[in-house]
C-alpha cells in the first residue's frame, strides 16, 4: 500500500496531499527523522484543527460573520464594554451561564451574539444559532413528525446555543409551552444568548401567560449576564456617518 493510500485510510489529508513536497522540503532542509515527523504531524494537526473550525462554523448556521476584535462598540457604556470583554473570556460558556441582551433594533445584539459565538467555534465549542421565528418553524415541524423528544436532545447537546429576536412574534399557548419546556430543559445544561428587543416586563407579550412567563424569567435570569444595549441604532449612526462623509465628497 502505497503512502498516499495509508494516510488515506488514517484519515491524514495533509500528509496524503503533501508527503511528496514536505520530502523534498525535508531533504533541502537535511531535516533529521525526528524533525520530519514533528513537521508533517504539526501540518496534520493544523489542518485539522482549521477544518474542525470550519465544520463548527457551518454547522453553528451564523446568517453572518463578524469577528469580535472587529464588533463596533465605541458607542457603548464603560460598563457595557466591561462586560463585553468579560464575556470575550468565554468563561460564561465553561459555567453553562446565559447572556440576556436586551435593546431597541440596531444596537447590535445580533452581531454581538454572532462574534461571540465564533470565538466559541474558535475553541472548539459546539454552538448553533437560530432566530426564534425559525425555531417555531422547526418546533411546529416536530411537533407534526412526533419527533418534539429527539429534537429536545439534539437541541440539549450544543455547548452553545444562540436565541435570536426573542419578541418579534407572539406565541399560540401551545408553541409557548413548548418553547418553555425547551428552554427550561436545556437550561443549565449548556448556555444561551437570548437577544429581544422587549424587556422582561413585556416578555408576557410575546408568551401570553403570566405564570409561564414569570417561570421562564426566572430559570433564564439566574446566574445570567443581563446587558441593556439600548440607545441609539448603530445601523442609523452608520447611516449617518456615511450621509455625511458622501456630502463632503460631492
Amino acid at each position: 500500500m502505497s503512502i498516499r493510500e495509508s494516510a488515506a485510510c488514517l484519515k491524514l489529508p495533509y500528509i496524503r496531499n503533501n508527503y511528496e513536497e514536505v520530502i523534498r522540503e525535508a531533504h533541502v532542509r537535511d531535516m533529521s527523522h525526528e524533525e520530519f515527523l514533528e513537521e508533517i504531524l504539526k501540518n496534520e494537526l493544523e489542518l485539522r484543527n482549521t477544518n474542525g473550525i470550519n465544520s463548527r462554523i457551518r454547522q453553528a448556521k451564523f446568517p453572518y460573520h463578524i469577528l469580535l476584535e472587529d464588533y463596533e462598540r465605541d458607542h457603548f457604556s464603560l460598563e457595557i464594554k466591561t462586560r463585553i470583554r468579560e464575556l470575550e473570556t468565554m468563561e460564561f460558556i465553561d459555567n453553562k451561564e446565559n447572556v440576556i441582551l436586551i435593546g431597541n433594533p440596531g444596537t447590535g445584539k445580533t452581531a454581538l451574539s454572532i462574534a461571540l459565538g465564533l470565538k466559541a467555534c474558535k475553541e472548539g465549542k459546539s454552538v448553533l444559532f437560530i432566530s426564534v421565528p425559525n425555531l417555531l418553524i422547526e418546533l411546529k415541524e416536530a411537533m407534526n413528525l412526533n419527533q418534539i423528544t429527539r429534537y429536545k436532545k439534539k437541541f440539549e447537546k450544543y455547548d452553545l446555543t444562540v436565541l435570536d429576536e426573542l419578541g418579534y412574534c407572539t406565541f399560540d399557548k401551545e408553541c409557548g409551552e413548548i418553547l418553555f419546556n425547551l428552554l427550561s430543559s436545556r437550561n443549565e445544561k449548556g448556555s444561551m444568548i437570548i437577544t429581544s428587543n422587549l424587556t422582561f416586563d413585556r416578555w408576557n407579550e410575546i408568551f401570553r401567560d403570566t405564570v409561564l412567563t414569570g417561570a421562564l424569567i426566572d430559570r433564564l435570569a439566574y446566574k445570567s449576564h443581563l446587558m441593556d444595549m439600548s440607545g441609539d441604532s448603530y445601523r442609523i449612526m452608520a447611516t449617518r456617518k456615511w450621509n455625511k462623509e458622501h456630502s463632503k465628497i460631492t
